[in-house]
């Protein structure tokens, strides 16, 4: 096989494959290195018991904490990367995202670009994953050039009757821009069949992930090429450091080097930097274009939590995941700076419910029964960057993962004022009070990850440049979570494919 390629992208994810799939239309050679396999469509993938308690998908990879503790992260190395799993909510950031703001705890920084320039890049990565949603009904959805590609998914009727009790409430629920494949004319072959969602693939290939809605599609036109089980130790360079030579792959028991004209990294935001700092050399011996020291820093998670509200009536809605309100996402009474997002969730399993039901009222009732009659969402509130918290790798490249929450006040006030809406919600039927049970998910959940190779405007102050280009090497890009400089309180996931839209522009008019 050719180990000589235009260029060459390390990882399948939303970053990685929307990339391959933007200069497989410009006819480039690409290659994709992905660290793991194809997900087998089975049974099993929509089983709680083999994806919640055996893992089956995730990585068995373990990182360390500060402290020096193991931990499980929620990784899945696999052709498509997390979006094989993820809930496929695909929001904007919102246009003042873009500028600095103010928080309970500090100040998230501005971007090196604004939001004008990658809002047509967003409405072609709307297009590219199929999102159904409806403009003019979320109160901080930025403008867009473009109606969403399809409508948005209509409630059940639980659903609809809580999003009927919250506008009667004064808040202005909409639907969740939803990634889906339902058999409209640009997927006439795709099955309608949603069910199983946050956290488990889909079997059906009706959720929009990286796979199916642009690494698929790529490698159908012929210019592209993908290596499964393939692990990229290393990044090579000139001796001055300016060029990126090779990429060092080990697959199974052999390694080889292969070369682009220019290289991608799209690992996610931890791999990202490992990759970064376990290809030092003589020329970079902090790590790679680590210069400044700021390789890995900036983490920034999100602080995300499940809240179930446990009513006194059944949901037997089957997918309840079309709802979400952002009237907390900016100053609103009584909380004058920023709290965050709530969305509906897909019905959690019943090992989880179990674990949060331990040591309240609800202990004893099974999980099954609190399920019926519960409905779930999850709460994202903004992390701000901390250089403090770091992703660093030892000798033997292995991964710490250094994180200590901040902004947490913002995150309990969106806690507390999502609870007290669902109590008057219920009270509008004279039914009583719903309990609640509530997870803020750890450090081991790094499916937001973002920040540890910011871009900016400033060599001094940022690891890549504006185009996501490494300030210290010329021919290397990174598409992944990797660039923000702040996390605002949206799922990253349009955001990092818009901005893959974007870059691709960038490389393609390089490439000539």
């Amino acid at each position: 096989m050719s180990n000589e390629y235009d260029v060459v992208i390390i990882g399948s994810g939303a970053g990685g494959s929307t990339m391959a799939h933007a200069l497989a239309a410009r006819g480039r050679r690409v290659l994709v290195v992905e660290r793991g396999d194809f997900i087998p469509r089975e049974f099993e993938n929509w089983s709680d018991e083999a994806v919640v308690v055996r893992r089956r998908y995730a990585t068995s990879e373990r990182w360390l904490d500060a402290a020096g503790a193991e931990f499980a992260p929620s990784v899945h190395y696999c052709v498509g990367g997390n979006t094989k799993v993820y809930g496929a909510a695909l929001l904007r950031l919102r246009q003042d995202d873009f500028g600095e703001v103010r928080h309970h705890g500090g100040v998230s920084p501005a971007w090196p670009i604004a939001y004008e320039q990658l809002e047509r890049h967003y409405t072609a990565a709307e297009r590219l994953f199929s999102v159904h949603g409806q403009r003019g009904l979320d109160p901080h959805d930025p403008p867009a050039s473009a109606a969403y590609p399809f409508p948005a998914l209509a409630h059940e009727p639980r659903i609809a009757a809580l999003a009927d009790d919250l506008s009667r409430l004064g808040l202005r629920p909409f639907p969740i821009p939803l990634g889906v494949r339902l058999g409209e004319a640009s997927h006439p072959t795709a099955p309608i069949h949603l069910s199983r969602f946050d956290g488990y693939p889909d079997p059906t290939e009706t959720k929009a992930d990286a796979h199916v809605a642009a690494l698929a599609p790529a490698l159908a036109r012929g210019s592209v090429t993908l290596r499964t089980r393939s692990r990229a130790l290393r990044l090579l360079t000139t001796a001055s450091g300016r060029e990126i030579t090779g990429v060092l792959v080990r697959r199974d028991d052999e390694t080889e080097i292969v070369h682009g004209a220019i290289v991608v990294v799209a690992c996610g935001a931890v791999n990202s930097a490992a990759l970064f700092l376990r290809s030092a050399n003589d020329a970079h011996p902090r790590g790679l274009a680590n210069r400044t020291g700021l390789v890995g820093r900036h983490l920034m998670l999100h602080h995300n939590g499940m809240l179930l509200a446990v009513g006194s009536i059944q949901n037997p809605s089957t997918f309840q995941k079309t709802i979400a309100l952002t009237d907390f996402y900016r100053g609103r009474e009584p909380s004058a700076l920023p709290l965050g997002t709530i969305q509906a969730m897909g019905k959690p399993d019943p090992w989880t419910v179990e674990f949060m039901a331990k040591g309240t009222r609800l202990e004893e009732r099974a999980p099954a029964e609190l399920l019926g009659r519960s409905i779930d969402l999850f709460l994202t509130t903004e992390d701000l960057p901390d250089p403090r918290n770091h992703v660093t790798v030892d000798t033997d490249g292995r991964i710490t993962v250094t994180y200590v929450p901040n902004n947490l006040e913002a995150y309990e006030r969106l806690r507390a004022e999502t609870e007290a809406m669902l109590v008057r919600a219920e009270a509008l039927h004279g039914r009583a009070a719903p309990e609640f049970l509530h997870l803020r998910l750890g450090i081991q959940a790094v499916s937001h990850q973002c920040g540890t190779l910011r871009f900016g405007a400033d060599p001094a102050t940022s690891v890549l440049d504006p185009e996501c280009r490494a300030w210290d090497v010329d021919n290397l890009y990174v598409v992944d979570g990797s660039f923000f400089p702040s996390s605002g309180a949206v799922n990253p996931s349009l955001t990092i494919m818009a901005n893959a839209l974007r870059v691709a522009e960038v490389i393609g008019a390089r490439l000539g």
